[in-house]
């Protein structure tokens, strides 16, 4: 068997209202000062849980600028203000953008390293600042993974970085807080954390351990997800999907993602197609192509998404490709790249790019080839 290296946070509090619960654990762990990195939007939503905490004595700035997934200029505006707060804790609140900013400011706060020297795996040496991430949405997993994603200007591309430093020491995860979430948001954030979960058990450095963790992920968002998005505060949907959610992330630091995800990088990196979005265009293109390679996987997935067995294997497999593509369409996710203003013209270009994702690609289970990556976008164009 395989080694495997779990990272996951030191304390992650999980059920309704436990936002709730914050202030008190704050302030068990003396941060009186909090740094909040959040978006205008999550702002105005979340302001009575701001005030609660203020009420509690603590002193909270709210800092609002992430409105949009994160450029490496974005992250440079946030961490001087969060300088010039002084803060004792480090707090991203909201989306997979948002805390991926917060994780990178509490990590490089003291100035030791620069953002372009860590982006790769494992060349962030500390972090500065304690770290606690709290999701408003249920989909980036990024409040539990040891990962943060912000888009490089000059090379159009979004560039991660994977440590164990990234982990935040608190994570809550309240399904209250995704009750205001649009039905648009829901969805392509429910089908990005499936897409966490299969990714991560048809991979070639799957593992029993968090296998686990990916095929209950993919149970509880294929069951409840167009429920959760029909009916926004349906408490057993959303609770269930953002279970999902957190497995999906407990799946990113040991074995993470693979072809999906790195193609899906250049559409959000050129076109600001939401992460979410581009993974779903995606996904079932890409599980066709790779259906050869791991079949069994595949109808372990379908099952999963409550098909039934086929004549064979692959019959199984195809169910549950066509499972996810009733999913995306029913949850009212474009279907086409053309739908999300790609240009046909770009495709091959953007196959360049993707490739060049090597930490993802590097886990699917088949080899790709730029002329393979190109395919699966005309296929899915």
């Amino acid at each position: 068997m395989n080694p495997v290296i779990l990272q996951q946070p030191k304390r992650l509090i999980f059920g309704d209202g436990t936002s709730r619960a914050a202030a008190e654990e704050f302030t068990r762990q003396g941060w009186r000062r909090l740094f909040v990195i959040t978006s205008p939007q999550v702002d105005t939503m979340q302001a009575a849980l701001f005030a609660e905490w203020r009420e509690a004595g603590l002193h909270v700035e709210v800092c609002t600028l992430v409105d949009r997934e994160p450029e490496i200029a974005l992250f440079e505006q946030v961490m001087v203000a969060a300088r010039a707060s002084r803060p004792d804790a480090v707090l991203g609140v909201g989306g997979g953008s948002p805390l991926d900013v917060a994780k990178l400011v509490a990590a490089l706060y003291d100035g030791r390293q620069q953002v372009r020297e860590v982006f790769g795996i494992g060349l962030l040496r500390a972090r500065a600042l304690p770290l606690v991430c709290i999701a408003t949405t249920a989909g980036t997993g990024a409040d539990v993974s040891p990962n943060a994603i912000l888009l490089d200007e000059a090379e159009r591309l979004k560039k991660g970085v994977v440590s164990p430093h990234l982990v935040p020491d608190l994570a809550l995860c309240d399904p209250e807080l995704t009750h205001s979430m649009p039905p648009a948001v829901t969805a392509a954030t429910g089908i990005d954390a499936m897409v966490h979960c299969m990714e991560a058990y048809a991979n070639k450095h799957a593992h029993p351990i968090v296998d686990v963790y990916a095929l209950e992920g993919i149970r509880h968002i294929g069951r409840s997800i167009e429920t959760a998005v029909r009916h926004g505060t349906d408490r057993a949907a959303r609770a269930d999907v953002m279970l999902g959610a957190l497995y999906g992330g407990l799946c990113l630091g040991p074995v993470n993602t693979a072809a999906v995800h790195a193609l899906s990088y250049p559409l959000g990196g050129e076109y600001r197609v939401a992460h979410g979005v581009a993974n779903s265009l995606l996904l079932p293109h890409v599980f066709r192509f790779n259906l050869p390679a791991m079949p069994e996987r595949y109808a372990d997935i379908a099952f999963a998404l409550g098909c039934a067995a086929g004549a064979t294997l692959l019959a199984t497999a195809e169910a549950g490709l066509d499972r996810i593509v009733g999913l995306s369409k029913n949850c009212g996710i474009p279907q086409r790249l053309r739908d999300v203003g790609v240009p046909e013209a770009d495709l091959p270009r953007l196959a360049g790019e993707a490739m060049k994702v090597t930490r993802l690609m590097k886990n699917n289970p088949r080899d790709l080839t730029a002329a393979d990556a190109e395919k699966i976008y005309r296929e899915a164009f």
